[in-house]
């Protein structure tokens, strides 16, 4: 028997001492913290590492799949003679405006929908239709509206962004729970106070996580737009480099479509938390 059950059954009660996470909550957070951050950095070093044996041993035909120090080495070559940066500031410059306009865009109206049954009403099933038509076909269509250049590239990011934010930000505005508008009424909130108190802190954290993702799907769309329909950019780069069999160089182009995605995908989450304080934060990223 051991030493709890026979406490138990001495004194009728069960008796539990506190563990380590309990006595010492600090350490153990930091012990998790440094658990989860070498498991995030060790899982892609050794994926990179088998990649680079697997090149070197001949696994892998190396003219098709580059080592990654080849790949590092001529990303170090482009970046150095100035080739790399045009690439990647176009590329980042069309995100940054299609993502904002889309973003603009998709929160002003989620809120009013949200808000508003009538609104909602009115334009739900338009915006229902218009969000299945795959917003990749829609290029050849800003093509013939803005013609050659940024527009067309600019428009098919932010509309892409617009329907992934307008869709989360009207679905977290309807699950503002009752009993949140109930207190607001019970205060005497008229509606501009209601969507400002009640409406807008409630839905706001579940409304950045849209904009997150969003973030995600405007790198990938601006990658396939500028493969088909731009002269510059890291999409043009990849495809370009595939089409002259120059798949060092076209690795590069990936490598840094997956570091921009990360970096944007960061930013987005860290505003989400510098304006939405009051949110719990992501599973496993901070609290324990």
């Amino acid at each position: 028997m051991s030493a709890v059950e026979e406490r138990r059954a001495a004194t009728g009660r069960l008796v539990r001492r506190p563990g380590p996470a309990e006595s010492r909550p600090r350490a153990a957070h930091r012990r998790r913290r440094a658990l989860e951050l070498t498991l995030a950095v060790a899982v892609p070093v050794v994926l990179v590492l088998l990649w680079q044996l697997a090149a070197d041993r001949q696994w892998i035909d190396p003219r098709i799949y580059p080592a990654p120090s080849t790949i590092l080495a001529d990303g170090q070559e482009r970046a150095l003679d100035g080739e790399l940066w045009p690439d990647v500031r176009a590329t980042l410059q069309r995100v940054a405006a299609g993502y904002g306009i889309g973003t603009g865009a998709g929160f002003l109206l989620g809120l009013l929908m949200g808000a508003l049954p009538l609104v909602r009403a009115a334009l739900e099933p338009t915006m229902d239709a218009l969000y299945v038509v795959p917003k990749l076909a829609l290029l050849p269509v800003f093509l013939n509206m803005f013609g050659l250049g940024e527009g067309p590239q600019i428009a098919l990011v932010a509309v892409t962004v617009f329907f992934f934010v307008w869709i989360s930000t009207m679905a977290a505005v309807l699950a503002v729970p009752e009993g949140h508008r109930d207190a607001g009424r019970v205060f005497g909130a008229g509606p501009w106070q209601m969507f400002r108190h009640v409406l807008l802190p409630a839905s706001l954290p579940a409304m950045l996580v849209g904009a997150r993702i969003a973030a995600g799907v405007a790198v990938l769309v601006i990658v396939a737009s500028e493969s088909i329909a731009a002269s510059d950019g890291l999409g043009h780069l990849i495809f370009d480099s595939r089409a002259l069999f120059r798949n060092d160089v076209m690795f590069v182009g990936i490598v840094c479509v997956a570091v921009l995605g990360v970096v944007f995908s960061e930013l987005v989450r860290l505003a989400g938390r510098l304006l939405t304080p009051w949110a719990p934060r992501d599973r496993g990223r901070g609290r324990t």
